[in-house]
């Protein structure tokens, strides 16, 4: 049996699984209360354990985890329950698999309901603590490691844990205020001072402020989004990335996924009780029209030819659904304009917009007489509704060959920082750079693990490749730096290793169960599967570690998926059938010459030695709230911290320019040219690039390049 049969079999048997649970959610909720909470519950649970990756019984140590997950989600803080009100909620610590089981919510609704008082209360709260100065002569000190903070004895505590956090926030603002004044004072001496009675006045009115948005985006807030979050705990304690989304996240994972949406091409922010335009996306319907600006404030939205609709006070997720549209609709703005404050109506033809910072993009360099090209991949970026858009695959292909077209000697692979995204394209281009072969394998519960293969045998690019790796790098990312690393055919450098996310998830809309409840149920985002390299081990955990480990600002610090709670575990299944290439004659050479200039650069080793002293303040939770231990410490900080201010700066000197293909788009396109001159500019200064180049202008190709699968 080929693996493209495995492939569909198995797929097959979990779609067949997943149907025959959808006739017995028919038949059972027809005579239920059709109750959409329940409806959730009861389809969830049912998806959760016939399908997910891990065989999870939901019992007294499940219910205790999502008692846990639901009440740190709503008070991570420790702002609004006390210690009565968790002892109340424990009755149902070890019974909610039971309440689960029958499709009962009781569990949220007493929590929920409490919540919803105590942030009635925390208004009161804050404005009254806030109203009048705090004593910061007292000796007092704060720890903000809430994990270890126990929740508060009483109110009267609770008020005092308000009061410490508002104290914090006011003594930092009193700080930096402080310290900007002493920086004007030094540039001008006649710059007038303002006393520390004028500063912490204005200090708590800026944190009275932020808390009066703050609230007013959680009255914002309904049931759904709530009870999501209860969802989440629920499908949370399956592991960390099985997650319910709402209908709003849904759309958004969509977008996210294909880079694309269709309304205005505007960024919206939240301002007060207003609608604010943030940004204009590069080439965009209101980018074209040209009347709509950053910081405009969009008062009114009408469809057509139709009334207007107030969207002041609005939340900022229900006017956006007003703004958008579908491609070729018209929608009128009335806008408040920022420049002179007068309003106008303003009309766009809403079309497809494409969100550029997502997309491929390459950029060439010149180093000692030799041309070569680095791409930058955000993420593996697909469309589910459209299969032919773009996507990473496509564009990877074309962008190779219009470096080809430049005649770069090597290629650079960008993906720190890439967070992953669509299996397929991830096999796809790293199908790009060998003839054909294994590239990931992949296993559902209780079955033997599935090889996927690159079947093409057409080799895009044939030359010498490095992959640019961070901690940040997971998933997808992952997979193809694994494949170029067992096959040898590109050197992996930057972070000791990637972040570790060795599972697949499907994205399963829940009205596929329940298709007779009109509304929209939202989606799960369900662990189904492990991946794991051709060499036969997981990338869970471990991630894949670099040939080349370079320090930077995460070196030390608790990060990846190894410090998640629930992570599944590592393991390891039989390698599949598969040829090196060792593609370069010099490989051990280069990597050692590479370790040794890291080992000896004054730059390196002080950024190691930042990453350290990251860590040893990640550690330190606690802080004083008196005036002059708070600053003692603060100057303290800000000495040894002066000791890396270098850390990072630097320049290669090197000239980083577009392809040639770009040069007709910046004249139709100034801001898309602004924004790659910004990144030209970024790469010279980049010494994980310089690096990065040092070790592709060192490696010599074999002169036979290819892979025969045994």
């Amino acid at each position: 049996m080929n693996s493209k049969q495995k492939i569909s079999i198995s797929i097959l048997a979990f779609l067949m699984l997943l149907s025959s649970f959808s006739f017995q959610a028919k038949s059972e909720l027809d005579i239920k209360d059709p109750n959409k909470d329940k409806i959730l519950v009861y389809v969830l649970k049912n998806i959760l354990t016939r399908g997910h990756f891990v065989v999870k019984d939901m019992n007294d140590n499940f219910s205790e985890q999502v008692f846990k997950n639901f009440i740190d989600g709503l008070d991570p803080s420790k702002r609004y329950f006390t210690q009565a009100d968790i002892k109340e909620f424990s009755k149902y610590k070890y019974k909610i698999d039971d309440q689960l089981l029958k499709d009962d919510v009781s569990f949220y609704n007493l929590v929920y309901n409490r919540f919803s008082e105590k942030t009635k209360n925390a208004k009161l709260y804050y404005a009254d603590l806030l109203a009048k100065p705090f004593n910061f002569s007292k000796k007092e000190k704060i720890d903000v490691d809430y994990d270890k903070v126990p929740f508060a004895k009483n109110e009267n505590e609770l008020i005092d844990y308000w009061r410490k956090q508002l104290k914090l926030s006011t003594l930092s603002r009193i700080q930096d205020k402080i310290e900007k004044q002493e920086s004007k004072l030094k540039k001008d001496k006649k710059y007038k001072v303002k006393s520390f009675d004028e500063l912490e006045k204005e200090a708590r009115a800026e944190v009275l402020k932020n808390m009066n948005e703050l609230y007013l985006r959680i009255e914002e807030l309904e049931h759904e989004d709530w009870f999501s979050t209860f969802l989440n705990s629920v499908v949370g304690a399956f592991d960390p990335h099985t997650t319910y989304m709402a209908p709003r996240m849904k759309e958004r994972f969509d977008q996210d996924m294909s880079g694309k949406l269709e309304g205005i091409g505007a960024r919206l922010s939240k301002k007060g009780i207003y609608t604010e335009v943030f940004e204009l996306v590069s080439g965009g319907p209101a980018w074209k029209q040209g009347e709509l600006e950053d910081g405009d404030i969009i008062l009114e939205v009408a469809q057509g030819d139709e009334e207007p609709i107030d969207i002041v006070g609005m939340r900022l997720d229900d006017a956006i659904k007003f703004i958008k549209g579908k491609k070729g609709t018209e929608v009128r703005l009335t806008v408040k304009k920022k420049l002179d404050g007068t309003t106008k109506v303003i009309s766009i033809i809403r079309d497809v917009v494409e969100l550029e910072e997502t997309f491929v993009k390459s950029s060439i360099v010149e180093k000692d007489g030799k041309k070569y090209g680095i791409i930058d991949l955000p993420k593996f970026y697909i469309s589910f509704d459209d299969k032919n858009y773009r996507d990473s695959a496509k564009d990877m292909e074309q962008e190779i060959e219009r470096l080809k077209e430049e005649n770069v000697s090597g290629l650079i692979l960008d993906l720190r920082n890439n967070g992953g995204g669509s299996l397929k394209t991830a096999i796809e281009i790293a199908g790009l750079f060998i003839t054909q072969g294994p590239i990931v394998q992949v296993k559902y519960r209780g079955q033997e693990p599935i090889v996927k293969d690159d079947l093409d045998p057409k080799m895009q690019w044939k030359g010498s490749i490095v992959v640019l790796v961070n901690e940040l790098s997971a998933s997808a990312s992952e997979i193809f730096a694994a494949a170029m690393q067992d096959y040898g055919r590109a050197v992996i450098i930057g972070g000791n290793q990637t972040y570790g996310k060795g599972t697949v998830q499907s994205v399963i809309p829940i009205n596929n169960f329940y298709p007779k409840f009109e509304d929209d149920l939202g989606a799960i985002k369900m662990t189904i599967q492990k991946f794991y390299r051709v060499n036969g081990g997981s990338t869970q955990i471990e991630g894949v570690y670099s040939d080349i480990a370079i320090p930077s600002r995460y070196s030390y610090m608790k990060f990846g998926e190894r410090d998640l709670d629930g992570a599944l575990a590592w393991d390891k299944v039989p390698q599949a059938k598969y040829t090196q290439t060792n593609s370069y004659q010099n490989f051990s050479e280069v990597i050692n010459n590479s370790k040794n200039r890291i080992a000896n650069s004054s730059k390196f080793n002080l950024i190691n030695d930042y990453a350290k002293w990251l860590k040893e303040n990640q550690e330190n939770t606690s802080f004083s709230l008196n005036y002059k231990d708070f600053s003692k410490d603060s100057k303290k900080q800000e000495n040894a911290s002066k000791k890396y201010k270098t850390a990072f700066e630097y320049n290669s000197n090197l000239t980083f320019t577009s392809p040639k293909y770009e040069f007709p788009l910046f004249q139709k396109d100034s801001i898309l040219k602004d924004k790659r001159d910004d990144w030209h500019k970024s790469l010279a200064k980049d010494l994980y690039v310089a690096e990065a180049l040092n070790v592709l202008s060192e490696l010599k190709l074999k002169n036979d390049v290819h892979i025969v699968k045994n």
